[in-house]
Parts: C-alpha cells; sequence; structure tokens
C-alpha cells in the first residue's frame, strides 16, 4: 500500500512539472490575447466588423435552425461535457485496461476550463449587441466556454479513437467528432453568444490543451511502453 502511495504521489509530481508551466504560460497568452482584441485592436479590422457577423446570423434565423443550434449549444453545455467526459472516460479505462487514455480526456477537458474561467476574470467583454437566443451567463463573453471544451472532448476522443480504429464506419465517427466543436462554435455566433474572435480564441484554447496533455500523458505512456520494451 505504502508503495502503491509512493509511486501515485511520484506520478503526480511528474505530471505536475510537465503540464502547470505550460498550462499557466497558455493561460498568461490567452490573457494576452483578450487584452489585445478587447482594448488595443478593438477598432481594427477585422473585429470591426465582429458585430456585422453577428447582426448577419441574427437576421437569418428560421425556426428549423433555431432547433439545430440549440442542441450543438446544449452539447457544448458545462452538465453535458462534465457527464460525456466521465462517461468516456469509464468506457475508455474499461476497454483499454489503461488509464493514459482516461487521464488524458480528463486533463484536457479541465485544463481548457480552467484556462477559460481566470481568462474570464480578467477579460470583460459584452455579448454582442443581438437578441441572444440563451441565457447569458455571468462569465464574460471572451472566450467561449462551450466551444472551448466541446474541442477538447470531441476532438481529444477523435485523437484517442484514431489509433484505435480500423473499419470505415469508425473513421468516420472519428471525423464526425472532429466537426462537433465546428457545429458548437457555429451555434454559438447563431444564438448571438459570442463574437467570432470569442469561438476562435476558444479552438486556439481547445487545440493546444489537447496538445499539452497528448505530449505530457500519451507521451508519457509511449516511453513507458518502449522502456518495457527493451527491457524485455
Amino acid at each position: 500500500m505504502l508503495e502503491n502511495r509512493v509511486a501515485i504521489e511520484h506520478r503526480a509530481a511528474y505530471y505536475a512539472k510537465r503540464i502547470l508551466p505550460w498550462l499557466i504560460a497558455l493561460l498568461l497568452g490567452m490573457i494576452g490575447l483578450g487584452l489585445l482584441i478587447t482594448k488595443v485592436l478593438n477598432h481594427t479590422w477585422p473585429f470591426t466588423v465582429e458585430d456585422g457577423v453577428n447582426r448577419g446570423f441574427a437576421a437569418h434565423r428560421t425556426p428549423p435552425w433555431n432547433v439545430v443550434t440549440e442542441v450543438f449549444s446544449l452539447i457544448g453545455s458545462t452538465p453535458v461535457i462534465i457527464g460525456v467526459t466521465a462517461i468516456a472516460a469509464l468506457i475508455l479505462l474499461k476497454t483499454l485496461h489503461s488509464w493514459y487514455e482516461p487521464l488524458f480526456l480528463c486533463a484536457a477537458v479541465s485544463a481548457q476550463a480552467i484556462v477559460f474561467f481566470f481568462t474570464t476574470l480578467v477579460i470583460d467583454r459584452q455579448r454582442p449587441p443581438v437578441k441572444h437566443l440563451d441565457d447569458s451567463p455571468p462569465t464574460s463573453s471572451f472566450p467561449s466556454g462551450h466551444t472551448s471544451a466541446a474541442f477538447a472532448l470531441y476532438c481529444g476522443l477523435a485523437l484517442i479513437l484514431a489509433g484505435l480504429v480500423h473499419r470505415t464506419w469508425q473513421k468516420w465517427l472519428c471525423w464526425a467528432l472532429l466537426l462537433m466543436p465546428v457545429g458548437v462554435a457555429l451555434s454559438r455566433l447563431y444564438r448571438g453568444m459570442h463574437h467570432p474572435s470569442d469561438v476562435t480564441a476558444s479552438f486556439i484554447n481547445g487545440a493546444l490543451c489537447v496538445a499539452l496533455m497528448s505530449w505530457a500523458i500519451l507521451g508519457s505512456k509511449s516511453l513507458s511502453s518502449r522502456g518495457r520494451s527493451s527491457v524485455s
């Protein structure tokens, strides 16, 4: 029991050293990007046409698309993201008999949430000046939490499955997962909840969190596997 505890503590310290400096750098970079967009370049193209993009989406709303975008917006909501992440992690653990992939997925989703939350505490950006089809959360418009969460979860899951799939329908599933955050981002624009630069920044946040956790966690699995192979 003591040896297991020491091993867990050692592994936690190892991941903390690999992840925390880069995560802090990403947070500072996202805050810097937010300040640049809202305080420095807010009167510069292309940020001067963002309201026009939102008004364009609002002017072309229809009942069918209202329903479609509501579904995609729900897919990127916090309760759904948490639920799908937990279920996917349990399925991966059960089927792969490895904790690397579930940990990677949970860490990627958690990391983007941390960056998103603390960025919104610094960047105070109002929602677009159009009718909002969803209730406005108390957080800032920059960045889009729905979009970055959807990217981290669904693209992270696609990354895991890409190395496991062999059948055509499984490959199509991976592509469908990759398109999920795109649908979420467009839905948030359509529903008047975010500016285009908000969702663009969230793609960056989600992508970098997936890349960081892939390098730190899935990369360590590869190193561990090579180490065992060389010993045997």
